[in-house]
């Protein structure tokens, strides 16, 4: 399936919102591939499937996840929505005839991050936050330079954003993510 016919199923399958959304992080994340060298086309299409589960259930997420024997930790069990990300990995197969692993991966990591990100990964992960049509979070303005000049620092500056957001509101915070800012943290300080 090309990215056109992509396109045309997913506005099928997603509210409106979503879907300017997701057609958001496909641009943005098109722009960062091109600047980053790294494959447009690739980053473009995890840019639009990312979210492509978002729609689903929390019910149906963790069960939808346990029928394919999707691991879910503890925090994702007590936060379903975190699932639709590696939810959404598995459509992009199932239903978009996505097989290329590095986009999979893309998808399956763009909420909690993981240490180690690849160029592509750092690229979802932040096109997700800064594409246009997001509301404007705190430090947007810088955030959305460092896309262009530093990932990593970038990225940092995200998930400390992110943490700190979730903290002040009493939820918690999935290890992962944790994980992922000390390991930037560190990389970033070096």
């Amino acid at each position: 399936m090309d990215r056109l016919e992509m396109i045309d199923k997913l506005r099928d399958k997603l509210p409106a919102k979503r879907f300017e959304h997701s057609v958001g992080v496909e641009y943005t994340a098109g722009t960062m591939a091109f600047l980053y060298d790294v494959d447009c086309e690739k980053a473009m299409i995890a840019g639009l499937l990312h979210d492509c589960a978002k729609y689903v259930s929390n019910d149906k997420k963790i069960r939808k996840c346990e029928k394919r024997g999707i691991p879910i930790s503890e925090c994702e069990y007590k936060n379903p929505d975190l699932l639709h990300a590696k939810l959404s990995a598995v459509y992009a197969k199932e239903r978009y005839d996505v097989t290329d692993k590095e986009i999979l991966s893309a998808i399956n990591c763009h909420t909690t991050g993981k240490p180690g990100m690849t160029t592509l990964e750092k690229i979802i992960y932040i096109a997700d936050f800064i594409e246009p049509n997001r509301n404007i979070l705190p430090d947007m303005d810088i955030i959305r330079k460092e896309a262009y000049t530093d990932l990593d620092q970038c990225l940092l500056h995200i998930l400390h954003n992110s943490m700190k957001h979730l903290c002040k509101k009493g939820a918690i915070v999935d290890p992962l993510t944790q994980e992922t800012y000390e390991y930037y943290k560190k990389l970033c300080k070096d």
